[in-house]
């Protein structure tokens, strides 16, 4: 019992338009003005829905997954704008040497939305995005604490049970027997397991960027993510700022965390 948006890809990239109109964008702003002669690129982008309001805006957008699925929609939804040279879709890794050398200093402003929770060796990989900004870039990370109810991404399952919040933070070979025991796809599976491997805290997050020498520039914490209107139709709410200062027990509580560091 996936939800819908997990296979429907037209609705996926309606909602991640709506949801970056409405709430990415507005807090990148909050900091950073975009517009014309903006640089922006999204890592993990997917079908690209993210960067359609900074297109909008005038920046100029790329986007790059290691998906070449994702990549393929990407290009039939903004064929218009790839032709215009508005906007790019790369199938490329982030750390190969001629994207490196290629994109070396040329952003303004990088984003990360549901993304770094998936990607391995944290450490290594917040502070090597150093090198893509411009003086004065910013970097945005929107992501899920792994100890919030659904931080596994256990709602990607095909099985009502297997929506079951918090039971991701059993030991990982618990947690794989029982969503093997319920009958989930070999690939639903494997998908879970890299995000137990690639789990990350909020007190993690923070402690990478400090030893990383970026600073955080704005950050937001949500008792209710923002996506959530779109899944289970429920308004976004910030989370409160006492639970927020508390070490370990907010990442149980808090949905969904925005910063920008730099």
């Amino acid at each position: 019992m996936a939800l819908k948006q997990h296979k429907d890809d037209q609705i996926k990239y309606d909602q991640q338009v709506d949801n970056s109109r409405s709430y990415v964008l507005p807090f990148i702003e909050e900091t950073k003005q975009v517009g014309k002669g903006v640089n922006v690129m999204e890592i993990g982008c997917g079908e690209g829905g993210v960067l359609v309001p900074f297109m909008e805006s005038g920046a100029y957008c790329v986007g790059v997954d290691l998906n070449p699925l994702r990549i393929d929609l990407a290009n039939k939804f903004f064929a218009d704008d790839v032709a215009a040279g508005k906007i790019e879709f790369l199938y490329k890794n982030v750390y190969d040497e001629d994207f490196l050398q290629r994109f070396k200093g040329f952003f303004d402003v990088i984003i990360l939305k549901d993304a770094i929770e998936h990607i391995p060796n944290q450490e290594k990989f917040i502070p090597y995005l150093k090198n893509f900004l411009k003086e004065g870039g910013q970097i945005f990370f929107g992501f899920p604490p792994w100890y919030m109810p659904f931080g596994g991404h256990q709602q990607i399952c095909e099985h009502k049970i297997g929506m079951m919040p918090w039971y991701h933070i059993l030991p990982k070979p618990i947690y794989k027997s029982i969503v093997k025991a319920i009958g989930e796809p070999e690939g639903v599976v494997n998908e879970l397991m890299d995000i137990y491997d690639t789990q990350i805290t909020i007190e993690r997050f923070e402690k990478i960027v400090r030893s990383s020498g970026m600073k955080f520039i704005n950050k937001r914490h949500f008792l209710i993510n923002p996506i959530y209107k779109y899944k289970f139709g429920l308004k976004p709410r910030k989370q409160l700022g006492i639970i927020s200062a508390i070490p370990f027990v907010r990442n149980f509580l808090t949905t969904c965390v925005y910063y920008t560091i730099g």
